[in-house]
């Protein structure tokens, strides 16, 4: 399976901004091997897509609700993703965790909502600080997993260690093997398919360490931040892989 670099763009992108990254993008994919994802702002996705359309980079959500259609004000449903081009959606990012508090039932909701709608969920799993010194990071991770996936899961898996996202700290290539073997091992106990699933790494991914992050066992891909909205950033990072 192809790894999978995928660009979180989070709150930012206007219209001219999100639309000449897009362009940027398009222009300078070449034959890149890995599978290309980028998830704008809700606002910007349609357009994006339109921009993306046959390029080969795909475009994808950073949440969705877990009903359908009803009374839920701001909210967006999986189809509505689907409907403006999306394929892929961003569940349980601990952004969303901590800010939203969202637990690991509703992240698990809004996982069979993507499938139902035909989207493939990136389900985010990580460990605060304070939750790895105190050497509780794979009870956090493995509960969390038990927690987020229903059982026919063929999403895919986003491993963020917290204290790692947007702070320029990146644990140690071996501290990381461990964690995706962790991961992996849950996954093929809990889930009939979980050696075929794909986990991504994400946390101060950059050009300069992408290789080595990408070449560690069990690491399928990369979930990056900031770097995504650098073009020459995020496809170098691409090519790293």
């Amino acid at each position: 399976m192809r790894p999978l670099i995928a660009g979180n763009w989070k709150m930012n992108g206007l219209t001219a901004s999100s639309a000449a990254l897009a362009h940027a993008l398009r222009q300078g994919i070449g034959d890149l091997a890995p599978e290309m994802l980028v998830c704008p702002p809700a606002t910007q996705i349609a357009a994006v897509a339109t921009i993306l359309d046959g390029s080969g980079i795909r475009v994808g959500g950073q949440d969705c609700h877990a009903q359908t259609q009803g009374a839920h004000t701001g909210e967006i449903s999986a189809a509505m993703l689907m409907d403006v081009g999306a394929s892929y959606v961003i569940l349980g990012h601990s952004e969303r965790r901590a800010d939203q508090g969202e637990t690991d039932a509703l992240v698990r909701a809004k996982t069979e909502a993507a499938v139902a709608a035909g989207l493939i969920p990136i389900v985010c799993v990580g460990e605060t600080e304070a939750q790895r010194l105190a050497g509780d990071h794979e009870a956090v991770v493995g509960a969390q997993i038990a927690g987020s996936l229903p059982p026919d899961f063929a999403g895919v898996i986003a491993y963020e260690p917290i204290w790692a996202i947007g702070t320029g700290r990146v644990p140690t290539i071996g501290d990381i093997a461990s964690m995706h073997a962790f991961i992996r091992a849950q996954l093929v106990s809990l889930h009939p398919n979980g050696g075929g699933l794909r986990i991504l790494y994400g946390g101060s991914v950059k050009p300069g360490n992408a290789a080595e992050i990408l070449a560690v066992p069990d690491v399928g891909g990369a979930l990056v931040g900031g770097a995504s909205l650098v073009v020459d950033d995020f496809l170098a990072i691409a090519r790293a892989a």
